[in-house]
């Protein structure tokens, strides 16, 4: 069986509604997933916000999801950790540094470009660098750096929208763009366990 922990800020709209979208999908799959979520700056028990209850209802998932904060034991029980966005990625990443090869955001883990793969793992590579050289008090070099603005720019965008305070329609779009993310997973995990 395979954890899968999805990661967001409040863990009350994006990380719920794909917690609970995927938990049916794989249980129509027949695929053995075992699936939490958390956020960054999640309170502890609070309520997922009402409209991402109505989409989760509406998709005949009646999954009771109450907000968690992310944690060392979830960090370490999860074989897999999709953010819904790359800062909630460069956090988990920041603050649970041993994860970092098990940390994607849902967008990139089900990109299948290798060209867009490669630049983002180069990037990734930078930003370590990075880290580990401002923590030694330096700095990566200007070709280093220009590098960095360079796969920025080259990149697309693997954020998923976030519907915080919006209409109900706003949950409907960010669920639909969480929903084709979520198939693709599948694929990719059907295809890793045949």
């Amino acid at each position: 069986m395979k954890n899968i922990l999805f990661v967001c800020t409040g863990n009350t709209c994006r990380s719920p509604m794909a917690e609970g979208m995927l938990r049916k999908l794989a249980a129509e799959h027949g695929l053995e997933l075992e699936v939490r979520s958390a956020g960054v700056a999640a309170m502890d028990g609070a309520s997922i916000s009402r409209h991402a209850e109505a989409v989760l209802r509406d998709h005949d998932i009646s999954d009771q999801i109450t907000s968690t904060p992310l944690s060392d034991g979830l960090a370490e029980w999860a074989h897999l950790i999709l953010t819904l966005t790359q800062g909630h990625k460069q956090h988990v990443i920041q603050r649970f540094p041993q994860t970092a090869g098990k940390v994607f955001t849902l967008k990139e883990y089900v990109e299948d470009r290798d060209a867009v793969l490669n630049d983002v793992q180069e990037l990734d590579g930078l930003y370590a660098s990075q880290q580990l050289m401002a923590s030694l008090g330096q700095e990566l070099s200007a070709q280093e750096r220009e590098r960095m603005i360079e796969l920025h720019q080259r990149i697309p965008g693997f954020d998923i929208s976030d519907p915080f305070g919006g209409s109900r329609e706003d949950y409907d779009v960010t669920a639909a763009e969480i929903r084709v993310a979520l198939h693709k997973l599948l694929d990719k995990l059907k295809g890793s366990s045949e």
